[in-house]
């Protein structure tokens, strides 16, 4: 099984790939998934995603996303949505690609009144690009960091849940395991 993972925040070394990296771990663990996730930190990026030729390091990472079958997309909130540099990546997506993949949207925010923004705009986001978004998307706030494992384990537990439940994930983790 192909398990990628995306964080959206134009910062290098931000507190959201540090959320990211944990939630990560959280499902690996609680789904027994093998192996360790892939991460694409768009902040490495960045800076070829306006090009008009597509570098290698952006296509490569399309590949990936394109060819995952759990993708966990993770940004800040910035002006109450996702950050235009997550847009601007998926926006290189093409249309219904994730069709055969299941979708976890998780978002970084400082401030309750953004929580409904992971379910209003990156769900459906994803959902445009074709992926199954099986569980509500997570909101994280910056308050919360601290106390990370006990805000991402019932979250975990609930993906878990649902990806033991999917024939085509439960083959794939069995057939790694044996």
């Amino acid at each position: 099984m192909r398990f990628a993972v995306i964080v959206g925040n134009p910062r290098p070394a931000s507190r959201t790939l540090t959320v990211a990296a944990a939630a990560a771990t959280a499902v690996t663990r609680a789904a027994g998934l093998p192996g360790q996730p892939l991460t694409i930190d768009l902040c490495v990026l960045a800076r070829h995603l306006l090009l008009p030729e597509p570098s290698p390091a952006v296509e490569d990472a399309l590949d990936q996303v394109t060819g995952a079958d759990l993708l966990l997309v993770v940004s800040p909130t910035y002006h109450g949505t996702y950050t235009g540099l997550l847009k601007v990546f998926l926006d290189r997506v093409p249309h219904r690609a994730l069709d055969r993949t299941l979708a976890l949207p998780l978002m970084l925010m400082g401030v309750v009144e953004h929580v409904p923004a992971v379910d209003a705009y990156l769900r459906p986001l994803l959902a445009e690009l074709g992926a199954t978004v099986p569980v509500p998307g997570l909101a994280v706030l910056e308050s919360e960091l601290d106390r990370l494992d006990s805000v991402l384990g019932p979250w975990a537990d609930q993906v878990a849940s649902v990806l033991d439940g999917h024939p085509d994930f439960h083959a794939a983790a069995v057939s790694a395991a044996g």
